[in-house]
């Protein structure tokens, strides 16, 4: 079977309101600004739906492009759609900030109603802020899986020295990821999630870099984005992207998701 992949969260976020239906991402034609970083992405790999409507979409993945397993991402409060398998997601340098539920946190639900729904929980990258998390995940009885990014083996920036800027969640990560990677970090600029990068703004980047002997690098998201908005192919041409990959520990973890995905499907299935 084909698992294909729906990811609605960036319309819920502001993008792609132009779309007052379920869209179908063209990897080759839509704009970043309408569709987001990541669905541009997860296009290049399979069928990717954007919609504040999680349902419509869904309905148009599976029965419009021949979808038989969806990859929902930020929907675990989609209560119009079955879910085979939760996985929550925790980042071990940053947990769930101070806990508390919108509008005093950053939580939709408290922690404790969430995990009698979660099938399994994932600490992502190394620290000690999703410790609490992880116990009362353990003393739920739910499992515990581990995992981290690591520069791609192709990353190729050993020696090399740059000017690395990201509009992403916590760019310091991508940061220490460069320097993982062998690359020398010499000036950092950061900017907002998602940011849209203005030519004034991709114009400064360009001339401080050449003007201290620095290479550009940046994320695949912002890459993303600049490559499906304003940047200058002068500018694409400066331009070093660093590729990370998801290492899981154990490394069978993922089929183990996968596994028991499928097996919820196929008992859902015959009891329906």
């Amino acid at each position: 079977a084909r698992r294909m992949q729906l990811n609605p969260g960036f319309l819920s976020r502001g993008h792609g309101g132009s779309f007052a239906q379920p869209h179908i991402v063209d990897p080759h034609h839509d704009a970043a600004k309408h569709v987001g970083d990541e669905p541009l992405l997860l296009a290049e790999h399979a069928p990717v739906a954007v919609t504040p409507n999680r349902a419509a979409g869904a309905r148009l993945l599976l029965e419009k492009h021949g979808c038989d397993f969806l990859i929902m991402d930020d929907g675990f409060q989609s209560a119009r759609i079955h879910i085979d398998y939760a996985l929550v997601v925790v980042d071990a340098r940053y947990g769930v900030g101070n806990g508390h539920v919108i509008p005093g946190g950053p939580l939709r639900a408290d922690i404790v109603d969430q995990l009698v729904f979660t099938s399994a929980l994932l600490k992502m990258g190394e620290g000690l802020a999703a410790d609490a998390v992880v116990r009362q995940a353990a003393r739920a009885g739910r499992p515990i899986f581990e995992a981290r990014t690591r520069p791609s083996g192709k990353a190729g920036l050993a020696g090399k020295r740059f000017l690395a800027f990201a509009g992403i969640g916590h760019p310091d990560k991508f940061f220490d990821t460069v320097r993982e990677a062998g690359g020398e970090v010499a000036l950092t600029r950061s900017f907002p999630d998602h940011h849209f990068y203005g030519e004034d703004e991709l114009a400064e980047l360009s001339a401080t870099a050449r003007g201290a002997g620095l290479g550009l690098i940046t994320t695949a998201k912002d890459a993303a984005r600049l490559r499906h908005d304003a940047a200058s192919a002068d500018f694409l041409g400066q331009l070093d992207v660093l590729e990370i990959d998801t290492v899981f520990d154990p490394d069978h973890v993922p089929e183990r998701i996968i596994d028991e995905t499928l097996d919820a499907w196929r008992r859902r299935k015959l009891q329906g």
